[in-house]
């Protein structure tokens, strides 16, 4: 048994420790000119390759599978997130509340692969969004069971039926990008040499669509995640109808995959926190795969199909993005201050 002077030692020993600042709070948070999301490892590859990401900076709370932030000497920095809604918001609200990046100034960049209609795009197109929407946040029916006359089962959530514009109650259906921003990435990417191989060059003759036939390109047309691997014809038009539904008609829809939403609601959080600035976020998604079947092919072919356009995805994220890093590095006294006029 201690003790009344020994227990009143140690009591105040544990006041002095509790009291003492932390790590994150003695060491000055990295400086970060720009932060590039990926979601797994193909995605961030070309970056690591590129940019000379050497610098690990482990921060708790990010996948087991892509622990560490990696920087270089230029402070551009790459988060590997995971895959799919859930990953990216826990790791990016653990970068953004880690205390060890300055991300006051910095811009972000979202850049993975999608699959595309093939009305809006090919294999291997590098899409910059303006509007990013939700696909998940809805009602669903199976179609053999929904009521006469309606083409989809899907449904704005606390709604009557297709068609009618939910309230946006969970406050993540639909966000809209800065169009400073997005038009001076477009400016700067517009000619980028993109990478193309003889599968892809194949596998795109097979469908009619001129956007799909064509060689790829920068484009703009906008982005529609959730966490379900969808594809066909059916859904692929439910897809165009709700993006134009959840964005007052402005939006047109490209591409699809999972996280977006998600990432921008964590960055939302951090600039409501005061730590980072939202309209300095832009989103590339490059095109692996079509979303829907060439003529006479099924949708379950179409979805399992080899169709050259993954390797070429992942490498134009950087052949285009990174023009868009390289002119923010190299420019970055006007970056600093805000997007810059030309």
């Amino acid at each position: 048994m201690f003790t009344k002077p020994l227990r009143a030692l140690l009591a105040g020993a544990a006041l002095l420790v509790c009291a003492l600042p932390s790590w994150a709070d003695t060491v000055a948070p990295r400086p970060v000119k720009v932060l590039i999301i990926s979601m797994f490892g193909p995605e961030a590859e070309p970056w690591i390759k590129n940019m000379a990401l050497d610098q690990k900076v482990p921060v708790v709370g990010l996948s087991s599978d892509y622990p560490n932030v990696l920087c270089n000497k230029d402070d551009v920095c790459l988060l590997t997130t995971g895959m799919g809604h859930a990953n990216v918001a826990a790791s990016t609200t653990a970068v953004i509340l880690s205390k060890q990046f300055d991300l006051r100034q910095s811009y972000f960049l979202i850049a993975g692969i999608a699959g595309i209609d093939p009305a809006q795009g090919t294999l291997g197109s590098a899409a910059w969004a303006r509007w990013l929407v939700d696909f998940g946040i809805a009602h669903e029916i199976d179609v053999r069971e929904a009521p006469k006359g309606w083409k989809t089962g899907y449904f704005g959530v606390m709604t009557n039926g297709p068609g009618v514009k939910p309230v946006f109650d969970y406050k993540t259906e639909a966000f809209k990008l800065d169009e400073t921003l997005l038009q001076r990435v477009l400016a700067i990417t517009g000619k980028a040499e993109l990478a193309d191989n003889d599968q892809a060059r194949a596998y795109r003759k097979l469908y009619k669509d001129k956007a799909a036939s064509a060689a790829p390109r920068v484009i703009q047309c906008d982005t529609l995640g959730g966490d379900t691997w969808w594809h066909g014809h059916r859904l692929g038009q439910h897809a165009r109808e709700w993006t134009k539904l959840l964005s007052d008609g402005e939006g047109v829809y490209c591409t699809t995959q999972q996280e977006d939403n998600a990432t921008y609601n964590a960055l939302l959080r951090g600039q409501q926190a005061g730590l980072l600035d939202i309209k300095r976020l832009a989103v590339l998604r490059t095109a692996s795969n079509f979303d829907r079947p060439h003529p006479g092919q099924t949708a379950y072919d179409s979805l399992k199909a080899e169709s050259g356009g993954f390797p070429i995805a992942t490498e134009n994220l950087y052949r285009v993005g990174g023009l868009w890093v390289k002119d923010l590095v190299a420019r970055w006294p006007q970056w600093q201050q805000g997007v810059p006029a030309q």
